[in-house]
């Protein structure tokens, strides 16, 4: 399995940014896929997962409001549209798959919000 974020970058506070992610080499269609973050010095949070379902896990209370986890209809592929970025925002976002009770991360995506 692999799993492959993509979208990170720099913004401006008050912006906005879409990450990506996208995790081939299974076939099972149960699954759920999250995302997590982890801010510089911080321990790794979870954002918000969503299962293959459509069903979505709560969000971080940090981010209610302001973030929208959404999925391909056809592909392995989640995205986290993040609106009204916050310097408390930066942080390396990481995707992780969970199918069979394993879990598999990706590399991670650095965000980082800044003027």
């Amino acid at each position: 399995v692999q799993v492959v974020e993509s979208g990170g970058g720099l913004v401006q506070p008050g912006g906005s940014l879409r990450l990506s992610c996208e995790a081939t080499g299974f076939t099972f269609s149960s699954y759920v896929m999250s995302w997590y973050r982890q801010p510089p010095g911080q321990e790794r949070e979870l954002v918000v997962g969503i299962h293959s379902s459509g069903t979505t896990t709560d969000y971080a209370d940090s981010v209610k409001g302001r973030f929208n986890i959404s999925r391909h209809r056809t592909k392995k592929m989640i995205y986290l549209q993040m609106n009204t970025l916050k310097p408390e925002d930066t942080a390396v976002y990481y995707c992780k798959v969970r199918v069979l009770d394993r879990e598999y991360w990706g590399q991670g995506t650095q965000v980082t919000v800044s003027s």
